[in-house]
């Protein structure tokens, strides 16, 4: 037994060597076991539609709410993160309103990438040194890893449930590996909010019904990457300029005083995504949105959502020499783009303005969502 204890101790060690050496700043091992609580708050926030769009969280809620039916030989999860905290305050760009917000995590380098390279090269020598079967996920499977890494103690979810950490505040990339290897747990980190709400209260959509739940119907971050049609009129204003994601609730939060800004040079800002001029997005067409994004998170979610979203930012820019690149994407291809170049324009353009905008686009009234963003404006300029 003791034996065993001390086997246990060195390998734990072994992993955080390792994952020092690989840049993984944050290590944690939790005991898998049946969680009837996890399982119970999935359910409830499945069965509130609160997952919008999201059919896959729904599709796998099974194995999502048990990582023991993933994988029922596994014994452990050993929790990695990795910091992307930004060097400013990310809320600066709000106010730079000719200007695309884009989320500081998608503004270097996918994280999937770079921390399953690492993860899986850490986990290929965990396995062949302890003897012991591994498995690497980075957001590719039904895990839940930010209740995983609370329990590995990294942090805890904040009201606003993302993962809070005393040393990285709201800024870790993470990534799993689960193991047959029956590691020793570290002890969790009670939750340290207290009274404050500040991630609450900033939320320009309201998306938090009650403290430490989420409708991801109403979050921006949601709206801007996962959901697949129209933006519901009531969030396009609320939306402001951000184009990709949200960083509100995580950048209000006072843990980040302790975080130092991220060493990992792959996750700096690249000229293209740092916070880009409206013009150069509307502009856009799929082969240069390709080449402007490839490698980034903001790839995946496709040329035809980031312009639907560059329209609304410009709607709300107060900018009117965004006009005419609004006005050439009336006949886009993409019946997102086609009503969203009509909303930008009403709230740009003036009465007479509007009018000569409608002649010339008359045909396009048959589309129907493109027709109701003028039946918008026309109830609008009679009120």
């Amino acid at each position: 037994m003791l034996e065993a204890q001390i086997a246990r101790s060195d390998l734990s060690k072994m992993l955080r060597a390792e994952a020092q050496k690989l840049g993984l700043e944050a290590v944690g091992i939790a005991r898998l076991s049946d969680d009837a609580n996890l399982r119970g708050r999935l359910a409830h926030f499945l069965s509130e539609n609160r997952h919008g769009d999201m059919d896959w969280m729904e599709t796998h809620a099974d194995r999502r709410g048990d990582p023991l039916r993933l994988w029922p030989e596994a014994k452990s999860a050993v929790v990695f993160g990795q910091s992307y905290a930004p060097p400013e305050d990310p809320l600066d760009a709000l106010d730079r309103r000719s200007n695309a917000a884009i989320s500081v995590y998608a503004k270097g380098r996918d994280y999937h990438d770079v921390l399953k390279k690492r993860i899986k090269s850490l986990a290929r020598s965990f396995a062949e040194k302890s003897g012991n079967d591994v498995k690497v996920f980075v957001d590719t499977a039904p895990l839940m890893e930010k209740p995983l890494a609370a329990k590995a103690g990294l942090g805890w979810q904040g009201k606003h449930t993302i993962l809070v950490s005393r040393d990285h505040g709201n800024w870790l990339f993470l990534g799993i590996m689960l193991t047959t290897a029956e590691l020793d747990p570290d002890e969790s980190v009670s939750d340290h909010c207290g009274s404050c709400r500040r991630c609450l209260d900033v939320c320009p959509t309201n998306a938090f019904p009650a403290p430490y739940q989420l409708d991801a119907r109403r979050c921006i971050a949601y709206l801007t990457i996962e959901h697949k049609g129209h933006i519901a009129p009531e969030f396009r204003e609320p939306i402001g300029n951000r184009v990709f994601g949200c960083d509100d609730c995580a950048a209000v939060c006072p843990w980040n005083k302790f975080a130092g800004a991220a060493t990992e040079l792959k996750y700096a800002a690249r000229a293209e995504t740092d916070n880009p001029p409206l013009a150069d997005l509307l502009a856009l067409d799929d082969p240069t949105f390709r080449l402007r994004f490839a490698g980034t998170p903001i790839k995946r979610t496709g040329r035809d959502r980031i312009v639907r979203n560059a329209l609304i930012a410009s709607g709300n820019s107060g900018d009117r020499t965004l006009l005419p690149a609004i006005e050439a994407l009336m006949r886009d291809a993409s019946p997102l783009v086609r009503a969203m170049a009509v909303w930008a324009a009403h709230r740009l353009a003036n009465t007479c303005e509007l009018q000569a905008l409608r002649q010339r686009y008359q045909d396009l009234e048959r589309d129907p969502e493109v027709a109701r963003e003028w039946q918008n404006t026309k109830e609008d300029q009679a009120a």
